[in-house]
């Protein structure tokens, strides 16, 4: 058994987690700044050790995220405070990761994928939204967002496909 210490710091780690390591914080657009904070590890994840590493962190980090919510949702009135950005990380990194497994990583696909993600996750058309209030607030709030960059990722791909038939 933990002392009351020690469930105070699990307690503070997983508000850590869930604020997307303190990108969350942020007052202005935290879910912009939980997006453009994800790119940076994304990035250098990709650039040093390739797209198997950040799929295996996105692995990772998808049920730390989750229990992370879980138990700051817990102590939280609000089921969708805007500081939990984790979220936002699992949605980018999954946009990254759908466009960059198909083609090497580009420097303007990263600007482009940060901007489709953030479309798809703002305006949350169709099946987003849908998704967005299914299942455990804790599910939920990540559901939306790894649909909104599977869209993000599928849109890119699509797009990249089509400019390349167009300009051949």
């Amino acid at each position: 058994m933990l002392p009351m210490g020690g469930i105070s710091i699990l307690f503070n780690i997983a508000r850590f987690i869930a604020a997307g390591f303190g990108g969350g914080w942020i007052p202005l657009g935290p879910g912009t700044f939980g997006s453009l904070t994800a790119l940076i590890p994304a990035w250098l994840l990709i650039h040093t050790w390739g797209v198997v590493s950040l799929w295996l962190a996105w692995l990772l980090l998808l049920p730390v995220a989750c229990r992370a919510t879980y138990v700051v949702l817990a102590q939280e009135k609000d089921m969708d405070p805007s500081w939990i950005v984790i979220d936002e990380w699992l949605g980018q990194w999954l946009t990254l990761l759908i466009i960059f497994s198909v083609l090497p990583a580009m420097a303007i696909m990263v600007i482009l994928a940060f901007i489709a993600f953030r479309f798809f996750d703002i305006l949350k058309p169709g099946p987003i939204k849908m998704i967005e209030h299914m299942g455990p607030d804790w599910w939920s709030i990540h559901a939306d967002d790894l649909l909104a960059g599977i869209f993000a990722g599928l849109t890119l791909l699509a797009g990249y496909f089509l400019f390349s038939v167009i300009l051949a």
